[in-house]
Order: C-alpha cells, then structure tokens, then sequence
C-alpha cells in the first residue's frame, strides 16, 4: 500500500513516498476481492474503498502518518513492509550519491541484497507503478535538480493517490548529496546498512523481550489471589508476623520474581495485640488479614497462586 520513487544519479539521491498505511482484518477470502480490486484500479477514491470493505464485511483502518523514509549516515532509506504471520517482509532501498542498494528482509535476517550505481526506482502495487512510470516518462528531465525531481516526484504521488485508495496524499521527499564516487558509496552503503540492520536486530530482541515480560505479567496478574486463605502464622517477633504460605500460594516481587514458594515464610506487619501462633491469614475482598478478626495485615509481596 505504498508508492515509493527513488532517483539515484552522481548529484545524489532524492526520494519521495506517500505516508499512508492500511490496516485489514476479516475474511480472508473477501481480503482477496478487495486486495484484487484496489490492485486492477477497479476502487478509485477512499470513500468507495471504505463503502466497497463494508459490502465485503472487511474492517479497514487507514492512516496517513507513516514514515517511510528515512535519513541513515549520508543515505536516504525507503521502506515498504507487510506483516505476516510470524514475521514482517520489508524491502529498502538506500540511496546516495554515485550508488544504491535494494534490500530484502524477513524479521531482521537479510533475503537478498543488490547493488547499484545509479537509475530510477520504484517501490509500489504494480497499479501504483504502472501510473507512476507513465507519469514520469511525461513530467522527468535528467536536467532537472534534486530539488525540483523531489517536487515532481511529490506531484506526481499526489496526482496517483487521486485515483487509488492505495496510495495516500501527504507526501515526504528527502534527499542526500555527498561527493561520493562509485567505489566510495557502496564503502558507505555497506557500513551504514549494516549497521542499520544491527539496529533492527536489536530492535527485535528488545520488542521480543518486552513482549515476553508483558505475556508474563498478564498471566501473573490473573494468579493474584483475592480471595481465599493464604497460610498460617508460625512466628512472631513484636508486630512483625512470620506466615508460612500454604501448598497453594507463593509470593513474588514487583518483577513478577519468586520471593518464596509454596511451605516458606514470608514476613508480614500487624497493629493488633491479639495474635496467636497457628493463627489463619486470608485474603476477604481483597485485604489481607487474620481470618479470626478481619485484623488487617501489611507484606511488601505480591500473594499468587500456583
């Protein structure tokens, strides 16, 4: 769902892409029609693409603020992408002066990767493509400026997303002019893609983990105990209480980590007077307490069940 055209010459590079992404969910099979239709130029305008997905019974969100396009070290980085279902395929172009690589991906492990000096490039649904190139053939001059190729580039986007859903209408142009030779800007191509490739792997591994935190932390919440009894007290030193947590409970920190499992102590505060060895600690609407006379008591643990 997005246009991307690059121009990489000896001057630089200049690169524009629109700014729109779609989200689907439903059918699959009714995915297919409405994907098929935007894709043969069959759906013209937003309002009969969100009519058209209604009809299908397909859920559409559509949004204008994607940034794809990026300066990286003294190159311009388009990006286009589509989720699967255990990973997500994007395709970068990196553009400077003198050279260019395409590069494809699967998570963050590179598919393929090929270079170039110079030439026009475009990333799009072949719809997009077919329109840009016959654009270009009308509006381009190798004469003209990086400056003024961004603002034809940028034209030419805006006049294709008036007649695709596909492609949206804010557009970004970026450009990059080193004085690179041949040889020197895949020397710099090389060494910015991949560190820019390190960047997203670790990207992936800190996203990964954060998932895996919040996975646990999901699955801890739902063991809080709310209810039900907890242990027993077996020491007691002043206010402080040592209760031994029954076969059921364990007590863990604010880092979802086990503190104490299941038959260990765990050391609790009470202000009553009136504790006896064997006495029973529960947890009544949501307070914890000693199941004798509801007196409540303090821990600095989180009580869960196994």
């Amino acid at each position: 769902m997005s246009l991307i055209i690059a121009f990489i010459g000896k001057k630089g590079c200049v690169m524009a892409s629109d700014k729109r992404k779609i989200g689907y969910f439903g059918d699959k099979e009714n995915l297919k029609v409405l994907e098929d239709e935007l894709y043969k130029g069959m759906i013209s305008n937003d309002d009969d693409f969100l009519a058209r997905a209604r009809e299908l019974g397909v859920s559409i969100k559509i949004t204008d603020d994607a940034s794809k396009l990026k300066v990286v070290g003294n190159c311009v980085r388009g990006e286009v992408s589509s989720k699967g279902t255990f990973e997500t395929r994007r395709k970068r172009i990196y553009g400077t002066a003198n050279g260019y690589q395409v590069v494809e991906l699967l998570g963050s492990e590179t598919q393929s990767r090929k270079a170039g000096d110079n030439g026009l490039i475009i990333f799009g649904n072949q719809y997009a493509k077919l329109k840009a190139e016959t654009l270009i053939k009308r509006k381009w001059k190798h004469s003209q400026s990086m400056r003024y190729m961004g603002e034809t580039f940028q034209s030419i986007i805006e006049e294709i997303a008036s007649q695709t859903p596909t492609v949206g209408k804010n557009v970004d142009v970026m450009i990059q002019q080193p004085k690179f030779d041949k040889a020197k800007a895949q020397q710099h191509l090389n060494l910015t893609i991949d560190h820019d490739i390190k960047v997203l792997t670790k990207f992936r591994q800190e996203l990964t983990e954060k998932l895996v935190q919040q996975n646990l932390e999901i699955e801890m919440a739902s063991k809080i105990v709310s209810e039900g009894e907890i242990g027993k007290v077996v020491n007691i030193d002043g206010n402080m209480l040592f209760v031994q947590l029954n076969n059921k409970t364990q007590a863990v920190d604010g880092n979802w980590k086990q503190k104490a499992a299941p038959g260990q102590n765990v050391l609790m505060f009470t202000e009553s007077d009136d504790v006896k060895i064997g006495d029973k600690v529960v947890i009544e609407n949501e307070d914890l307490c000693l199941k004798k006379d509801k007196s409540p008591l303090k821990c600095d643990i989180i009580l869960c069940s196994l």
